[in-house]
């Protein structure tokens, strides 16, 4: 009997859980959809994320050492052509600035060279300082030149060995603009170099006639010299 007893508790309480659960069935479901409905979504923005983090990116192969010394090879070349750049345009303006201040000097010789004997003494002290002040700026200039020659020359070199690097290396376009630019930097500087040596001589030119000038000058003041002491003496008596 007390089986039977239990038997029958339980059925009931399976009937009545039975009962509970078919009455809120339809709440259930609705819960159980809006809640597939969330998964399904996410389910839905995971997919859409997953296709755009699915899309291949180009990785960038590392480099060889090759390519890596030509790149640095390229790199020394635009360097030193730059240098070489500088220090050419350097010298060039040095150069033409001498051969002005040359050809000023020439000129201040031989306008006094021309006025010799027609000038008073006070005109020609002044235009001798005018020409000494000259020949001090064609000597300041001078070394002007002398440095920026040493520059360019150390520019040369370096763009030189540049050139040989980058060809050594592998990088050829490099090298051989490296070398066309030193061929153009040489061409330009014997150019201006040809105007300063021509300036040069003519200013040695000057010189050698300033020289003549004087002992022509000079002789010509101790013939008057001569001349004006019998008169003198012609005078006394």
């Amino acid at each position: 009997m007390a089986a039977l007893r239990r038997g029958t508790a339980y059925f009931s309480f399976v009937r009545n859980s039975a009962r509970v659960l078919f009455s809120s069935r339809k709440p259930a479901v609705s819960k159980l959809g809006k809640w597939t409905n969330v998964v399904y979504t996410g389910v839905a923005s995971l997919a859409v994320g997953a296709g755009l983090c699915a899309v291949p990116f180009k990785q960038v192969e590392p480099l060889s050492h090759d390519t890596l010394i030509r790149r640095a090879a390229s790199l020394v070349t635009d360097s030193s052509s730059t240098f070489l750049s500088q220090a050419t345009l350097a010298l060039i303006d040095t150069i033409t600035e001498y051969s002005k201040a040359v050809h000023t000097l020439i000129a201040l010789q031989k306008r006094y060279l021309a006025s010799l004997g027609k000038l008073t003494p006070a005109e020609e002290d002044s235009i001798w300082q005018v020409i000494i002040g000259q020949r001090a700026k064609v000597n300041d200039r001078r070394e002007d030149c002398r440095h920026f020659e040493s520059v360019w020359f150390t520019a040369v070199k370096l763009c030189e060995t540049a050139a040989e690097a980058a060809y050594t290396s592998g990088a050829d376009h490099a090298s051989v603009t490296a070398r066309t630019n030193i061929e153009v930097a040489q061409s330009q500087v014997e150019a201006a170099q040809k105007i300063s040596l021509d300036a040069d001589k003519k200013l040695a030119e000057t010189k050698v006639m300033e020289v003549e000038r004087m002992a022509q000058h000079a002789a010509s003041l101790e013939n008057n010299d001569e001349e004006e002491v019998p008169e003198a003496y012609l005078r006394e008596d």
